[in-house]
């Protein structure tokens, strides 16, 4: 995808306890082929920051997601390449 996952409208929250961070995401639809690598993708990745030692990411499915929560960096660069939303 050419745009980010917080462009894109699917991170719901983050949440910082200590040297755990807790992320709600959802995805575009269920069975989502990129589920798994996103998940994954976003553990490894806020590892790396200092002080964080354990991430959780909750999948919510409530709101659903829609083309409405992407910003508007996340709707140009869709569209750019030539996606409707």
């Amino acid at each position: 995808m050419p745009v980010n996952i917080v462009d894109l409208g699917i991170v719901y929250g983050v949440r910082r306890r200590d040297a755990r961070v807790t992320v709600d995401l959802t995805f575009t639809a269920m069975g989502c082929p990129a589920a798994d690598f996103i998940i994954d993708d976003v553990r490894e990745r806020l590892l790396r920051e200092p002080g964080v030692a354990d991430v959780v990411v909750n999948v919510v499915w409530d709101p659903p997601w829609t083309a409405a929560r992407m910003t508007r960096a996340g709707r140009e660069a869709l569209e750019m390449w030539g996606l409707a939303v």
